[in-house]
């Protein structure tokens, strides 16, 4: 903990994250016949204030990741520290339920179906206001106060806390989750894909909202996204995940006009350039994304790179630290020159 306590600008650290579900056969008697490594040895940090986006292929661990922060999954292998509020510095992986229960306080989750994240049997004062009564922060007339303070914050009317969650649209929905995750005043929230399962102009609503909201509150989130697109409107730097590994993170305009992994090449490719003038060629990846299962010897992303060559099939890449705080796991990192987002800087 000597690095943590020396670093007071960070609030979450992760080294050698893993989490691995057994794969079993048979009904009376289960074997484990394979492992499905959906976290594979992920190293990050996120600093106090910032956005984090995590990008990659459906699949690849990204809601893994913010289960194991929160603890909802509990991992393999692996460290988590949290830098608390009131506990200062904590073992999420190894805490017990008093501190679980505190740091769980100060670490929130919205999620990415509005629809199925809220129980339609609840009104807005009950789902709003739950956390405040379990937590015992607040009651009764108190509580109704705290509630509508807090939906007045993500831009709904108070005396909709009386209605149920049927009578609101997917962007208010959304609103809704919001303001259950702000209920407790937390330091984190890890948003699920928040804006997937929304209309693209609400989607830009509900993305601003949240930039509103950190810079209120002092917030930090980890933003889970499939969406380039969106990733580089709201995060201050972006991690890529490829088949349960971190293969590149860096801050958002280095990494699009600078990638030094190929698969961040390639999904830098797709995203869509506004400007008609602007002409870009897909990088297209034969083959199919590796099985967890059963992965590929060396580096995870050598049968569909079009750079491999015999160190890749055979050497696991480490994640590697190539120019400040740009960290990438390719062994020709420091020689290839790659195509980025053009029209950006």
């Amino acid at each position: 903990m000597v690095e943590q306590a020396a670093d007071r600008s960070k609030l979450l650290e992760v080294n050698g994250l893993k989490k691995h579900f057994p794969i079993t056969r048979g009904f009376f008697f289960t074997k484990e016949v394979a492992t499905v490594r959906a976290v594979d040895g992920v190293n990050f940090f996120i600093r106090k204030g910032e956005t984090l986006g995590l990008v990659g292929e459906s699949g690849c661990g990204k809601t893994t990741i913010g289960r194991l922060i929160l603890r909802a999954y509990e991992p393999t292998a692996g460290e988590i520290w949290f830098n608390d509020r009131k506990l200062g510095w904590t073992s999420v992986a190894t805490a017990d339920k008093a501190q679980l229960r505190q740091l769980r306080q100060n670490m929130q989750l919205i999620f990415q179906d509005p629809y199925s994240s809220l129980n339609p049997r609840m009104t807005l004062l009950d789902i709003v206001g739950e956390p405040l009564y379990t937590n015992g922060i607040a009651k009764g007339s108190e509580l109704k106060d705290r509630v509508a303070e807090l939906l007045k914050v993500v831009g709904l009317r108070p005396e909709y806390m009386s209605r149920y969650p049927h009578a609101f649209s997917g962007g208010q929905r959304q609103r809704i989750g919001v303001a259950r995750a702000l209920a407790l005043h937390p330091q984190l929230i890890v948003c699920d894909e928040p804006v997937s399962a929304l209309d693209v102009s609400v989607q830009a609503q509900i993305l601003n909202l949240l930039q509103e909201l950190q810079e209120q509150f002092e917030l930090t989130y980890l933003f889970i996204s499939h969406d380039l697109s969106v990733v580089e409107h709201i995060s201050d730097r972006i991690a890529v995940m490829y088949v349960g590994k971190l293969v590149e993170s860096a801050d958002t305009e280095q990494l699009f006009i600078n990638p030094k992994h190929p698969y961040t090449e390639a999904l830098l490719s797709a995203v869509p350039q506004p400007d008609p003038r602007i002409r870009s060629e897909a990088v297209m990846m034969p083959g199919e994304v590796a099985d967890p299962a059963h992965p590929p010897s060396g580096c995870y992303f050598h049968p569909r790179c079009r750079y491999c060559v015999e160190l890749c099939q055979t050497e696991e890449p480490s994640l590697r630290e190539i120019t400040p705080d740009h960290f990438v796991s390719c062994h020709r990192a420091d020689e290839l020159h790659l195509v980025g987002v053009k029209g950006l800087g």
